[in-house]
C-alpha cells in the first residue's frame, strides 16, 4: 500500500527531500520515496508500507535511477522483513521490477542475503529483519560514498580532457541526486565542475519519451544554480555540428563485462555523434553496474515499456486538462504501434572512459573493468553479480 503526502511546490527556493528513507511511525516501518513522477510541479513524498507498493512504485519510475533502484531494493527486502511478510516472495518481486538496472538485484541480494545469514545462526525473525535493515543502511552509505568519489574522479578527468576549464557538457535523462544516496552520477560531475568554477554550460536532452532530462535534470540545475539549457533530443546534432558541446556525460544502468553500456534509450545515438566529432563521450557508473557475468552487450536484457509512453505525452500532477497524476495527452493516432525500448547499448569502442569510484577505465576493455573493480572496495559477492562491498 502507497499513500501520497504533499509537502511543497517544486522550484529553486522550494524544500529538499531525500529521494529515499527509511521511517518508522507507529503504525510500522515504512519505505518513504520522493515521487518523481510529479517533479517539477510537486514535490510529494510517496510512502509504501509494502513491498507491492514498493514494485508498483519502481515500475512506474516514482524511483528510479541504477544507483538509487539498489538501496530501494535492499530497503524493500527490509520491509519485507520487519513486516513479517514472506521474504523469499518479496525477493522475487522486487528481483524482477525491472530487467536492465543491475543494481536492483544488487541491492536485493544483498539485505536478502544479510537476512538469511542471521536467521540461519539461529537468530529470531526480529533479529533477521534487523541483519537486512543494516544491509540495507550499508549500501545506503557506500552509494554516497562512491558518489563523492565518482565526482572526483570525473572532474579530475575532465581536467586532463578539456584543459583551461569552461566545460560545456551534454546529458542524457537523469543522474544526480534524484538516482543516488549522494549526488548521483553524470550529474554530480557537473555538480563538480560548477562548484570548481569551470562549467560554462550544461545542455540538458529532454529524454523522450517521459522526459526525465527536462523534468529532472533540469529541475536538479535550476536548484544548484547551474548555467543549463533544456534541448529537444534532436537538436543534440547540432550542437554538435557548431562546435557548442565539449564532453557527454551519461550514467549507465548496466555495464557488460566487454565495457557495454546500457542506458537511457538516445544515449547510443549521442555516443556515435560524439564519436565522427571527436568529442568525449564519459559514462560515470560506480562498479555495482559493472555485471561480469553479462559477457557483452548484445546480452543485456533491454526493458520494453508501454507503447503508450511514445503515442502520449505523459505530464506531471496537475500539469494536464484532467485530474491527478499522469496526465496522457494524445499525440499519435488512435490505434498507433509504437517501439518503446527503455534503453539502448553504446559498444565500447564508442565510450571514451567509464569513470567509477575505484578510478577510470580508459580505453575501455573487459581487461579495465577487471583491474579497476579488483583494486576498489568491492570484492567477489555473495549478492550473485559479482561485486559487493568488503
Amino acid at each position: 500500500m502507497a499513500d501520497h503526502y504533499e509537502v511543497s511546490e517544486a522550484g529553486a527556493q522550494a524544500l529538499g527531500i531525500p529521494s529515499l528513507r527509511w521511517a518508522e511511525p507507529p503504525e510500522g516501518p515504512v519505505v518513504v520515496l520522493l515521487d518523481q513522477t510529479r517533479l517539477p510541479a510537486e514535490e510529494a513524498e510517496l510512502v509504501c508500507t509494502d513491498v507491492p507498493a514498493l514494485v508498483q512504485a519502481i515500475r512506474t519510475l516514482a524511483v528510479r535511477g541504477a544507483p538509487l533502484l539498489g538501496i530501494a531494493g535492499a530497503y524493500g527486502v527490509a520491509l519485507a522483513a520487519a513486516r513479517g511478510f514472506d521474504v523469499d516472495e518479496a525477493v522475487e518481486m522486487l528481483a524482477h521490477a525491472r530487467p536492465t538496472a543491475v543494481n536492483l538485484g544488487y541491492g536485493v541480494r544483498r539485505a536478502a542475503a544479510a537476512y538469511r545469514e542471521a536467521a540461519g545462526r539461529g537468530g529470531g525473525p526480529q533479529t533477521a529483519a534487523a541483519a537486512a535493515l543494516a544491509e540495507a543502511r550499508a549500501v545506503h552509505a557506500e552509494d554516497i560514498e562512491a558518489s563523492a568519489r565518482m565526482a572526483d574522479h570525473g572532474l579530475a578527468l575532465l581536467g586532463e580532457l578539456l584543459p583551461g576549464g569552461g566545460h560545456r557538457l551534454l546529458t542524457h535523462c537523469n543522474t544526480g541526486h534524484l538516482v543516488s544516496g549522494g549526488e548521483g552520477t553524470a550529474l554530480a560531475v557537473a555538480r563538480a565542475a560548477h562548484r570548481a568554477g569551470e562549467l560554462r554550460r550544461l545542455w540538458v536532452d529532454e529524454t523522450r519519451p517521459l522526459l526525465q532530462g527536462a523534468r529532472l535534470t533540469a529541475y536538479e540545475a535550476a536548484r544548484a544554480g547551474m548555467a543549463y539549457s533544456v534541448l529537444a533530443d534532436g537538436a543534440a546534432g547540432s550542437l554538435f555540428a557548431a562546435g557548442e558541446v565539449d564532453a557527454v556525460l551519461i550514467g549507465a544502468d548496466r555495464i557488460a563485462a566487454d565495457g557495454s553500456v546500457a542506458n537511457k534509450v538516445g544515449s547510443y545515438p549521442l555516443a556515435v555523434l560524439a564519436r565522427y566529432h571527436h568529442v568525449p563521450f564519459v559514462v560515470v557508473a560506480p562498479t555495482t553496474t559493472v555485471d561480469f557475468e553479462t559477457e557483452e552487450g548484445a546480452d543485456i536484457e533491454v526493458e520494453q515499456r508501454p507503447g503508450s509512453e511514445v503515442t502520449e505525452l505523459s505530464l506531471p500532477y496537475g500539469q494536464g486538462p484532467g485530474e491527478g497524476p499522469g496526465v496522457g495527452v494524445a499525440v499519435a493516432p488512435v490505434g498507433a504501434q509504437a517501439y518503446n525500448p527503455a534503453f539502448d547499448v553504446t559498444p565500447p569502442e564508442l565510450v571514451t572512459a567509464i569513470v567509477t569510484e575505484a578510478g577510470v577505465v580508459s580505453p575501455v576493455t573487459r581487461e579495465g573493468l577487471v583491474r579497476v573493480c579488483s583494486t576498489s572496495r568491492w570484492s567477489k559477492s555473495r549478492s550473485g553479480n559479482g561485486m559487493m562491498a568488503e
